[in-house]
């Protein structure tokens, strides 16, 4: 799967209910430890991914293939949520999390798709201007997948839950990485 596939992909609001149960299989999966939801029921995936729905700066989208669920996508205001206090938010800055399902017939390419398809979402938007991402510093394979879109570390940071690296895009960096 080549990165001009991302477009391929469509976007739409993660149902709380409808879709727990997916996503549950998702989050608690071995492969998913840093999402940091591997002993949740079934019932603590419905109430985050309520108070997410309810929260007017955090939004969970399922992207999709075919009109098939194939990956998770969070966007955040940073300046409300997860990153309040631990760097200066700029006007346009937003936050970003995604999350591509375990499989045992992995497609080569996918998540490097996955991820230029989530940053090309967050960029329709012509208010944002720059991503924001705090993976945990640990999690070497989504730097790599950072980087290729063109995120650039600042530094590390103390998260409650982990210690994260500090990591942006502009928009000018995404576009130069992606067209490369």
């Amino acid at each position: 799967m080549s990165t001009a596939e991302a477009s391929s992909f469509a976007f739409r609001p993660l149902d709380p209910l409808k879709d727990a149960e997916l996503v549950h299989s998702w989050v608690t999966h071995p492969k998913a430890a840093f999402w940091m939801m591997q002993d949740a029921r079934l019932e603590d995936v419905e109430r985050a991914y309520m108070e997410i729905a309810a929260d007017p700066h955090h939004d969970a989208l399922l992207g999709l293939r075919d009109g098939v669920p194939v990956f998770l996508m969070e966007k955040y205001d940073p300046a409300h949520r997860e990153l309040v206090g631990l760097y200066d938010a700029r006007p346009g800055d937003i936050g970003m999390h995604f999350l591509t399902p375990p499989t045992d017939t992995p497609v080569h390419g996918f998540t490097r798709a996955v991820i230029t398809a989530v940053m090309a979402h967050l960029f329709e938007d012509p208010a944002v201007e720059r991503v924001v991402v705090e993976p945990d510093v640990r999690n070497t394979a989504v730097h790599a997948l950072n980087a290729a879109v063109g995120f650039v570390p600042e530094r590390e940071i103390r998260k409650p839950e982990k210690t994260a690296l500090l990591s942006f895009c502009t928009r000018e960096q995404f576009e130069k990485a992606v067209t490369v």
